[in-house]
């Protein structure tokens, strides 16, 4: 009976926005537990307030699907555990719902639709091919900083038609807006100093907007955005909310995904050796490399109103916040959820795109990357070793990757 209280008493206390909890990457057994004994989970204190964890897949899917019950608004809350600074809120289309949402999207939907992506083919195989011949042979090298980095830098300027000599901007202003300020090694210390940092950012964007839009329309992020009725008038915090989200979205989800892909693949080479052989699991195992990272750890929402899920009364104003990396770790919806398998009946069958109308508009992109990246890897058939541990992001949003030492060994 003691022991039955005392567990009890540790799933009541239960905290996982502890962000330590995913730089040492020690997360899964507190997501076994809530799945198995308290799927919808409420935290009365943590350092964010309280909130409400979901922890299965179904009911992240049920949630992301009812946007009437679910808010992303951002004068709500938005999207992430931690609230924005009051007054510093940065509204985008992701902490917006419909119709605002829906319009805002629409604006730069076009860059990532199928006839887009078949025009950046070529284009991205070739980057690719050059930075995987410039790696060095023999010596150890960070596969983030030559790899990752390098790779989803070059995408993301070309998206936005973006001064080439100045695009590593563009990974600072990711790093910059994703920081847990919180952390020693944090890029920014201080909300005030992300704050003008971002405003650089918008003062640039800024000056790429007012050419563009007195030119005609172009096929770029900013152009998209200046010629658009739903985005050409954004006010200043907006602006900088909608590029900021551009530059992550089309950042962290690839960035971090190519990293953890390689760390799977090296620590499972049995897995490595069926895509060897049979080349046409590469989709597959991109889709088993999105799932397994799950760079997004999680989006949040607001009750709009009182509602019940899964028999908990959630009221209205409440945080709802949706774990992805527990619903793609759920076994009793993914089979053998904990291992790495490139050859899954349902390799698409994951969360880390989000679901319903906020899911990654650029997932089709995503995914395009990292599997001209396999390919051309396979194509060199490059083997790898890794030379020491990864250094992680302290950070309870995005599952990031700053550093990983590793070896070419053939």
């Amino acid at each position: 009976m003691a022991r039955a209280e005392a567990a009890q008493r540790s799933l009541a206390s239960m905290d996982v926005s502890d962000p330590l909890l995913y730089q040492n990457d020690t997360w899964r057994p507190l997501f076994a537990q809530l799945r198995r004994e308290d799927p919808v989970h409420y935290c009365d204190a943590s350092p964010f307030g309280p909130y409400w964890s979901v922890t299965r897949y179904d009911d992240i899917f049920a949630v992301e699907l009812d946007h009437e019950n679910f808010s992303s608004a951002s004068e709500l809350g938005g999207i992430q555990i931690a609230d924005q600074p009051k007054g510093q809120e940065r509204p985008n289309f992701i902490r917006m719902d419909p119709p605002g949402h829906t319009a805002h999207r629409r604006a730069v939907a076009p860059i990532v639709a199928p006839s887009n992506l078949v025009n950046l083919e070529a284009l991205i195989r070739e980057r690719t091919a050059e930075v995987l011949d410039a790696l060095p042979r023999g010596e150890t090298f960070d596969w983030v900083e030559r790899v990752s980095i390098e790779l989803t830098n070059m995408m993301l300027a070309t998206l936005f038609d973006f001064p080439w000599e100045d695009r590593d901007k563009l990974t600072w202003w990711s790093d910059v807006a994703i920081a847990n300020v919180a952390s020693p090694d944090a890029v920014v210390h201080s909300e005030a100093e992300r704050t003008a940092e971002l405003v650089k950012m918008g003062e640039y964007f800024r000056k790429l907007w007012d050419v563009r839009i007195s030119a005609p329309p172009s096929f770029d992020l900013v152009s998209m955005l200046a010629h658009s009725q739903a985005t050409r008038n954004l006010d200043a915090r907006e602006f900088i909310g909608t590029i900021g989200l551009l530059i992550v979205g089309g950042n962290d989800t690839t960035r971090n995904s190519m990293t953890g892909g390689l760390m799977a693949l090296v620590e499972n080479p049995g897995e490595f050796e069926k895509v060897r052989t049979r080349r046409e699991l590469v989709p597959s195992l991109v889709s088993e490399i999105i799932r397994w990272q799950t760079p997004v750890l999680h989006m949040r929402r607001t009750a709009r109103c009182d509602v019940e899920l899964c028999g908990r009364r959630i009221a209205r104003g409440d945080k709802v916040v949706m774990w992805y990396i527990s619903g793609n770790y759920d076994e009793d919806k993914i089979e053998r959820a904990g291992e790495f398998i490139v050859d899954r009946v349902k390799p698409r069958q994951h969360l880390a795109f989000g679901a319903g109308i906020h899911r990654c508009v650029g997932d089709r992109l995503a995914e395009q990357q990292l599997r001209i990246l396999w390919e051309e890897i396979l194509q060199r058939d490059l083997r790898f070793e890794i030379m020491g541990p990864p250094t992680r992001l302290y950070s309870n949003f995005i599952r990031g990757i700053r550093a990983l030492p590793v070896r070419i060994v053939n």
